[in-house]
């Protein structure tokens, strides 16, 4: 923002809090400089660590209290960020006019003021002999400097501290610290020191272990009158009973008094009692502008003498000043009290409602609240119930207190051994049902059958598809068969139906090898000696972008094409550090099943197609033309679990038509067929929801808005729930925020799959304006160093240290790296294009998508049937076809040379990776084609695996040569695009299935016959039509209803199967409606003759939910 439109903010008040306000402020701003900001300091120092003044008696070096150095303040001084005056008293304030005016006479200008002058430590002025010399308060270094000077020359005499709270032992342990005085008393009125703190018997043990210190301690004590000499020096004092004791010296710690004389003076409200500014719950006072923070505002008539609070003031208001715009503003709410200090080597913590059980709750956790019911209230049983544990001789004491249930912790108390408070203040303020009994938040728990290990049973199936066991995959690995992770695929099968179950089977071999005490590498394949995250880097540095330019820099075999598993890594790469569209040649021939075509293929060959609904936002126009798509293509229509509608049946040639349409209405490609982000989900916040503290739906579709299209190692899933209530399941996302008072929490490393992982908390209380920088550090990081198909679950737990790294990497910068990140992040996001428009913009992508490439006939390769009012395929049939496909080449009755295409079809694909590939009608017979590096291979299209007839679209794979090897390479292979299934297209052998195979035929490029003026042409040599279609014909192999696998879903048509027990069990009838004779609105009497009697247990209130019937 330019000077001149900057606010100007003056802060009147250099301490801990005016300083926390400006440190926050200054970071919510970086991004916007929206504001200037002016402080004024009285003292003749810049902010310093009040709460550590007693270190200034080993040091007497204020600069080590500051709490930023001097070159801190200069560094935000260029362009006005930061002016600082100190040694400076505001005497008035103008709020007519919006200005300050100092006792030097300068008169400072504002937009908004804001007041940070905290207090004055309290000197009782009733108390005869309170000015005497020797007479000081312990508040400020000048306070501290008065009382060294003061104790060098009362040598050997006694020092007094009246006052036994935090500040008065803290006193004490300064005096003690100057060794001037023989003897240091601590005076205190109540019958135990910390009273405010403690119990009587915490703080009496406090007194024991301070006593043992060489403090003398005098409890139910109060100065009546300091005694002077002649020249008014203290001699002693005498208390209320008469008693009197010697001195020098007396320091008051009896408490602090809010300095609100400067805002009295210019009309703001004040506490009557007490004092303080009169605060509403945005900080702001009376008059519209100021607002007030730390010692001086009085909130709900409420000062607070503690650091913490004034530090969560600061907090609400520099957030409110920066992020309201993004987010709900933040209410300032009872302050947590929770203390942990060290006074005179004593460790002390008091945590949560600490007087729970003398006083009463202060408040009740929500769930605990609901559960108190009238019988418990009416029996005038303890609402709070102590848990204490006392060792006299290590000298500690605990007290927790818990609802009288002793399902949540409501506060406690600790003397001696402090070590839990960190884990504890966190549960009382979450307000979590306890997960163990209380006794074990100190005792511990009992760990019974811990046998150190996590490992999954030899029995537990890891591959559904094909039902294959942890035990099957390390036998096979310790039989000697499999040394890789591709053989153990072709060995069990695991891993070669959906895919799913890969992670846990690479996971399985790569310890099972290790335990054998073989090498394990992570190479990406045969083709490369090299991890995913060596070639990521590697590409990145010599900037390659095409996958010959890779194979010649360190590829295994420099004139490889590649195979099936590296080609899909390589293309996401290309996709993660350039951005190019997919399907340009350079990288089309790269990408796996469902890149390829821009959709999800499914099972009869179709594909799915899923527009991008951002955060689950869509209005009604954009809902209607998906309606009008679906209708018109008869699309089967599904909302996703990523809240989008997902139409499935999308035939090849109708996705440019059916894209066109969409992107007409204003929509565009939602990846679901990439690994990239897929959606950002939301629950709807603060837009609706009574419940939301935040603008869920606004975070989430900017998230979904930034990161939509990047690819990475795999799909990315992301969700912004508005409050703890989770609606939006952000902690199962790999990225999930979950909006909280103070802005969001940011959890990372979640996912569902074949091994759930709930995700881990990132960063806490995060403000909206820093969410993006943090995400676009972790996504990058992530994508630089994840491996292949590796989520960010797994990625989290193979990083050294874990989470904790992670947070050192991407929010301490311990690499050096986030500028790195966030810039590439910002270039990549810079980079976006929508797919699907390209696609349609582009005739030579367009032309990709036909059915045929020498005829426009449609041709279905599964039947359809109709289930619950939709289209959708029958089911796979039961058994692969196992027919000796291969076998064919020797048994046909005779072949001839016939044309099937323009050899212009396949311009470019000497070029191309993994060359160009067609799919040719002849008779009813589907036919597949490649030219791959000079050289053309013909093969059946059908896949005996499913009989789908898709092995045109599948990757092309090929051996490495061997080194020193003069034999000519071995034909490719090409990978079905369904379950992977690699078959040669030279013998026409399955790799990776021996019982299956396909038939393969010559092909070659002949010119144009002489003077007839035609294009050259591809010849495939084929037996005639009519044996062909015998043998291969679409007809005799396209799946039909009845064969299936697996049952239909009932209820509409579907085919008989898996439901069937169930549907009679139920009486499943279809979806539900109302049933004849049912009158929702009549008398019990009508419904009793509709319905049975219903037998209902007699109700209780120990079961169920309340007094709720127990079914």
């Amino acid at each position: 923002m330019a000077a001149g439109e900057r606010t100007k903010l003056v802060v009147v008040g250099l301490g801990m809090v005016g300083i926390a306000f400006i440190e926050k402020l200054l970071k919510l701003d970086a991004r916007a400089r929206a504001y200037d900001v002016v402080v004024i300091g009285e003292e003749p120092h810049l902010a310093y660590n009040r709460v550590g003044l007693t270190s200034f008696f080993s040091h007497r070096k204020v600069e080590n209290l500051y709490l930023n150095p001097k070159e801190w303040y200069m560094s935000h001084a260029p362009d006005g960020k930061l002016n600082y005056h100190l040694n400076t008293l505001v005497t008035s304030i103008n709020p007519a006019n919006k200005t300050v005016t100092c006792a030097s006479g300068d008169v400072v200008s504002y937009d908004i003021l804001v007041l940070a002058t905290g207090s004055d430590a309290v000197l009782p002025a009733e108390t005869p002999g309170h000015g005497a010399n020797g007479v000081f308060v312990y508040r400020t270094i000048e306070d501290l400097e008065k009382l060294i000077a003061f104790g060098e020359s009362r040598k050997g005499t006694v020092g007094a501290v009246v006052g036994g709270g935090l500040l008065g032992l803290e006193a004490a342990n300064a005096l003690m610290d100057l060794k001037c005085f023989e003897k240091v008393k601590l005076i205190e009125r109540n019958q135990w020191v910390l009273s405010r703190q403690l119990d009587v018997e915490a703080g009496n043990l406090v007194v024991e272990k301070v006593t043992n210190l060489g403090l003398d301690v005098l409890l139910g004590k109060r100065v009546g009158t300091i005694k002077t000499d002649e020249e008014n020096n203290v001699i002693g004092v005498i208390f209320d009973d008469g008693e009197e004791m010697d001195c020098s010296t007396v320091c008051f710690a009896i408490g602090v008094r809010p300095r609100d004389s400067l805002a009295r003076s210019a009309g703001l409200l004040c506490a009557d009692r007490g004092g303080g500014i009169l605060v509403n719950d945005d900080l702001s006072t009376t008059i519209p502008g100021i607002y007030a923070i730390g010692e001086c505002a009085s909130w709900q008539n409420q000062t607070f003498g503690l650091i913490a609070p004034g530090v969560e003031m600061a907090d609400v208001l520099s957030f409110n000043l920066t992020q309201a715009k993004l987010h709900q503003p933040r209410r300032f709410k009872r302050p947590d009290l929770s203390t942990k200090l060290k006074l005179l080597g004593v460790d002390v913590a008091s945590f949560g409602d600490f007087f729970a059980d003398r006083d009463g709750p202060s408040s009740w956790p929500v769930r605990a609240a609901r559960r108190k019911t009238e019988d418990q209230s009416a029996a005038g049983g303890p609402q709070v119930k102590a848990l204490v544990y006392k060792d006299p001789f290590a000298q500690v004491y605990k007290k927790y207190l818990f609802t009288a249930d002793g399902k949540y912790l409501l506060g406690g108390m600790m003397i001696g051994d402090t070590n839990d408070y960190i884990k504890l203040v966190p549960m009382v303020k979450n307000q979590k049902e306890l997960e163990i009994p209380p006794a074990q938040l100190i005792l511990g728990a009992k760990k019974e059958g811990d046998d150190g290990t996590d490992d999954l049973e030899d029995d537990t199936q890891i591959c559904s598809c094909h039902n294959v066991t942890k035990g099957d995959i390390v036998n096979s690995i310790k039989d000697g068969a499999c040394k890789t992770v591709g053989e153990v695929k072709a060995c069990t099968k695991a891993g070669t139906g959906c895919g799913g179950c890969m992670p846990l089977v690479t996971s399985i071999f790569t310890k099972t090898m290790k335990e054998m005490g073989a090498e394990v590498t992570n190479y990406l394949c045969a083709h490369f000696n090299y991890s995913r995250v060596d070639l990521y880097n590697i590409i990145m540095v010599k900037r390659l972008k095409t996958l010959a330019e890779v194979m010649r820099e360190v590829g295994s075999d420099k004139d490889s094409d590649g195979c099936e598993a590296c080609k899909p890594a390589l293309a996401s790469i290309f996709a993660s550090l350039w951005n190019k569209h997919v399907m340009d040649k350079t990288t089309h021939g790269l990408q796996d099943t469902n890149d390829r075509f821009l959709g999800n293929i499914q099972r009869n060959g179709t594909f799915s197609v899923v527009p991008r609904v951002s955060a689950g936002e869509i209005t009604p126009d954009k809902l209607i033309i998906i309606g009008e798509v679906a209708k018109k293509y008869n699309l089967y229509t599904k909302i996703t679990g990523g809240q989008r509608i997902d139409m499935f049946g999308a035939k090849k040639q109708d996705l440019i038509d059916i894209w066109s349409r969409l992107v007409q209405g204003g929509m565009e490609s939602g990846h679901a067929y990439a690994k990239s982000l897929r959606t950002v989900k939301s629950c709807v916040g603060t837009t609706w929801c009574r419940f939301g503290v935040g603008d869920s739906v606004g975070m989430a579709v900017r998230l979904e808005e930034r990161y939509k299209s990047i690819r990475g190692p795999h799909k990315i899933k992301g969700g912004v729930s508005g409050c703890v209530r989770e609606c939006a399941e952000a902690q199962s996302k790999d990225f999930g925020l979950i909006a909280t008072e103070k802005g969001f929490n940011i959890f990372v490393g979640g996912n569902g799959g074949a091994k759930p992982r709930h995700a881990e908390l990132l960063a806490k209380d995060v403000a909206p304006s820093e969410v993006v920088p943090i995400l676009d550090r972790y996504l990058m990081f992530y994508i630089r160093t994840a491996d292949k198909l590796q989520r960010t679950a797994r990625w989290i737990e193979s990083l050294p240290g874990g989470l904790r790294y992670l947070q050192q990497v991407v929010l301490e910068d311990k690499l050096g790296i986030c500028a790195s990140l966030e810039a590439q992040m910002r270039e990549l996001v810079d980079s976006f294009f929508d797919e699907w428009a390209e696609a349609v913009g582009s005739p030579a992508i367009a032309a990709k998508f036909r059915q045929f490439a020498n005829t426009d006939d449609a041709v279905e390769a599964m039947e359809t049937e109709r289930d619950r009012g939709q289209t959708r395929p029958v089911r796979w049939p039961r058994d692969a076809a196992a027919d000796d496909f291969a076998g064919l080449r020797r048994r046909w009755s005779a072949t001839a040379w016939q044309p099937v295409v323009e050899a212009s079809y396949f311009a470019g694909a000497d070029e191309a990776p993994g060359g160009l590939s067609a799919t040719i009608k002849r008779g009813d017979t589907q036919l597949a084609l490649w030219r791959v590096r000079g050289r053309y291979y013909a093969a059946q299209q059908m896949c005996p695996h499913r009989r789908s007839f898709a092995l045109s679209d599948g990757l092309i794979g090929q051996d490495p040569a061997p080194a020193l090897s003069a034999a000519p390479p071995s034909a490719p292979w090409v990978s079905c695009p369904f379950h992977k299934r690699n078959f040669d297209l030279g013998d026409g052998s399955c790799r990776n299935d021996a019982a299956l195979s396909i038939a393969t035929f010559e092909a070659e490029e002949r010119p144009a016959a002489a003077g007839d003026g035609g294009a050259p042409m591809v010849y495939v040599k084929l037996p005639p039509v009519a044996e062909l279609d015998a043998a291969l014909g679409t007809s005799r192999w396209m799946v039909r209803k009845g064969e299936g696998c697996g049952g239909g879903g009932g209820g509409g048509g579907g085919s008989a199967g898996e439901f069937d027990e169930l549907d009679r069990k139920i009486g499943f009838k279809g979806r539900r409606a109302k049933k004849p004779g049912v009158r929702p609105t009549a008398d019990s009497d009508a419904r009793a003759q509709t319905r049975g009697p219903l037998e209902v247990a007699t109700p209780t209130t120990a079961g169920g939910c309340g007094a709720a019937p127990d079914w």
